[in-house]
């Protein structure tokens, strides 16, 4: 089995973002695949989990105490795991994963996203990392990490390294071919 991290926000964002988080549910469980993400109900992260366990596959959420004192904790999870700081879950995600994508979302996406490209850049893991950039949320971002190479602080070439498309599906058959190319 093999495992695609999800992040992506705790709000819905529009009806196409929603529809693109149950697009790459579906699309994981038709794969073989199974899903690790952030193990809230609410928001895309609720929409993608939603979908993977409703095509029937397994799901594993991590979410940190203070959230799951909070109450968006997703209750229909037969794998739900605690730990006691974003640190800690954004490590255990790591662990448990082959591969990464970035949905819409807000600062903890892009967290998330930055933290796990950088390791990716550093040689911590060489899993591959892919950008769903529905309705062109990721355009602006994208621009940035241009303007972050043409004035010289990053050698990164995010093109090359970073599976990047506007589809669910697609998105998911690049980083399966990346990983057979590894």
């Amino acid at each position: 089995m093999k495992w695609l991290c999800v992040y992506c926000g705790s709000r819905s964002g529009n009806p196409d973002h929603q529809e693109a988080a149950r697009e790459i549910g579906k699309g994981l469980v038709a794969r073989g695949w199974g899903l690790v993400y952030g193990g809230a109900s609410i928001g895309l992260m609720g929409d993608v989990a939603d979908a993977v366990l409703a095509a029937g596959g397994p799901v594993i959420g991590v979410l940190p105490r203070s959230l799951r004192d909070r109450e968006i904790a997703h209750r229909g999870l037969p794998d739900l795991r605690i730990t006691d700081s974003m640190h800690e879950r954004k490590a255990l995600m790591v662990s448990l994963s082959d591969a990464f994508v970035a949905l819409p979302g807000g600062w903890g996406t892009l967290d998330e996203l930055c933290e796990v490209v950088t390791w990716r850049q550093l040689f911590l893991h060489q899993k591959p990392c892919g950008l769903l950039n529905t309705s062109g949320f990721f355009d602006g971002f994208l621009a940035h990490l241009d303007r972050m190479q043409v004035d010289g602080f990053s050698r990164f070439d995010y093109r090359a390294e970073l599976s990047i498309s506007n589809h669910p599906l697609d998105l998911l058959d690049r980083l399966i071919r990346t990983m057979q190319a590894n």
